[in-house]
């Protein structure tokens, strides 16, 4: 099992409610309706009343008033997949709802939306978003898989939010930044199903100090992986401790070779030409490790080296040397694992994905603890995404990630008012939206174009405007002194 925490069933979360009960299981059934979780399609799954009563257990006891728990998530996941991210827009969009319904209206601030979000713990909305995007990789198909195994993509980056004092207690600023032209930084390190890309692991920290790298956060969710994995990195995974821990829970590692390591073929166990097997003698301890697990490793971990010739052009790379714990040649030819290490760049096109398409790069809470929930929903927004693309992968019998991402949002953004007006008026006509829906996805593909590559400028300008070189306040009082100057 992915996750260890108790079942937690519908009948006991009415008994946490206060009032109500059955405006818990009418809340449930208009969620999964707005993300294809209903009917006969496959994957319906993914996000059950049992998945989401088992996240609502960290919420306990609360009052069934507009915003409910199951209402606030509505909400927030609509701010997130919308192109206007403001609460005041979301606020809208449930009004709209309301009155669509014949309900009265709510205030048209933003104050109680966002004490709604307050309330709620961090730990809901984690538990949803990774319980949604298991369940996905679950159930992924068969064909979807690497050699009948399980690959996951394993890559960092970071995002930004306001520059507000808490949010700069929590993820301070780089430190080469003056004070008060920065912005509050936090590092990332997402962990995608390659099969079906569904987020299955992410971690959080500061983007600077010790333990405060892409490797830390890899050491936080090693436990997500089981025995029979693969995991797929760059070239900063490629470390002796953490392929050493993960080897010791059976789980194998494809990286490419770091720059302070060098290959040579003419030592080990030689396999081929350019592919041989040799023996990573420990290495003196990290900082970031105590004395007793550094101890508990073994002496030496065997490697397999592979070196690929890339003769692309406009590809960067010539030569590249990867580093592998699978040291089956037969199985495992060289050519396999070039491809595989290919398929990484996967790991990119899902950040940019979650970072640009869903807008997730900038966040806009001014808390830490509003700032990660902000995080998690757009994970889970994103893995419901991808839930509806493997929809309509299987509909038409095609790989997850032959359809275009953006599709899916668009066509998402642009039918979801339809269902939730339509969508009560019984199953055919469920079923009926949901299909044009998936042949609106699946008409989108992406193109198969391996070796396309396109120079990294842009031909639009920006704005030219001046940055700004001191902070805003001293900018304003310098702005007014000049006018009375005047």
């Amino acid at each position: 099992m992915w996750l260890d925490s108790p079942s937690v069933t519908g009948a006991e979360v009415h008994r946490m409610r206060h009032s109500h009960p059955g405006s818990f299981r009418q809340q449930v059934r208009f969620l999964r309706r707005q993300f294809l979780q209903g009917g006969d399609l496959p994957f319906t799954d993914v996000l059950t009343e049992g998945v989401i009563a088992q996240a609502l257990a960290a919420v306990g006891t609360w009052l069934d008033r507009i915003f409910s728990p199951l209402v606030t998530l509505w909400v927030f996941l609509g701010q997130v997949l919308s192109a206007d991210h403001s609460c005041r827009a979301a606020v809208a969009r449930l009004n709209a709802h309301r009155v669509a319904r014949g309900l009265t209206p709510c205030s048209p601030r933003t104050g109680a939306y966002c004490q709604a979000r307050k309330r709620l713990p961090e730990a809901f909305f984690a538990d949803l978003a990774l319980r949604t995007g298991r369940a996905l990789d679950a159930g992924a198909d068969e064909r979807w898989l690497w050699k009948h195994r399980r690959v996951y993509v394993y890559d960092g980056s970071s995002v930004t939010m306001p520059d507000t004092p808490a949010n700069q207690a929590e993820y301070p600023q780089p430190v080469a930044q003056k004070p008060g032209l920065g912005f509050p930084l936090a590092r990332i390190g997402a962990v995608f199903s390659l099969s079906c890309g569904a987020v299955v692991g992410l971690g959080v920290c500061r983007y600077a100090g010790k333990g405060q790298s892409d490797l830390g956060v890899l050491r936080t969710l090693l436990a997500l992986f089981r025995p029979g994995d693969v995991m797929l990195a760059d070239r900063l995974m490629c470390a002796w401790t953490e392929m050493v821990m993960l080897k010791l829970r059976g789980v194998d590692c494809v990286c490419r070779f770091t720059s302070h390591r060098k290959a040579d073929f003419r030592r080990g166990r030689r396999l081929g030409v350019g592919d041989h097997v040799v023996e990573w003698p420990k290495p003196p301890k990290p900082r970031t490790i105590g004395r007793e697990a550094y101890a508990a490793l073994p002496a030496s971990l065997t490697v397999r080296e592979c070196r690929v010739r890339v003769d692309q052009p406009g590809f960067r790379t010539r030569v590249l040397v990867i580093a592998t714990t699978l040291l089956d040649a037969e199985e495992y030819a060289k050519d396999d694992l070039a491809q595989l290490y290919r398929a990484r760049w996967h790991g990119e096109l899902d950040l940019r994905s979650l970072k640009q398409t869903l807008q997730m790069d900038v966040l806009r809470c001014k808390t830490p603890e509003l700032v990660r929930k902000e995080l998690w929903t757009h994970i889970l927004a994103y893995n419901l995404i991808r839930t509806i693309a493997a929809q309509a992968a299987t509909r038409r019998g095609v790989e997850p990630r032959s359809i275009s991402f953006k599709a899916v949002v668009q066509a998402l953004e642009a039918f979801q008012p339809v269902m939730a007006l339509r969508g009560e008026h019984g199953a055919a006509v469920r079923r009926e939206l949901y299909r044009w829906l998936l042949d609106a996805v699946a008409g989108h593909r992406v193109g198969d174009r391996p070796d396309r590559y396109e120079p990294r400028r842009r031909k639009r300008r920006p704005k030219p405007y001046d940055r700004l070189m001191k902070p805003r306040h001293e900018a304003k009082q310098a702005m007014l002194k000049g006018a009375r100057e005047k």
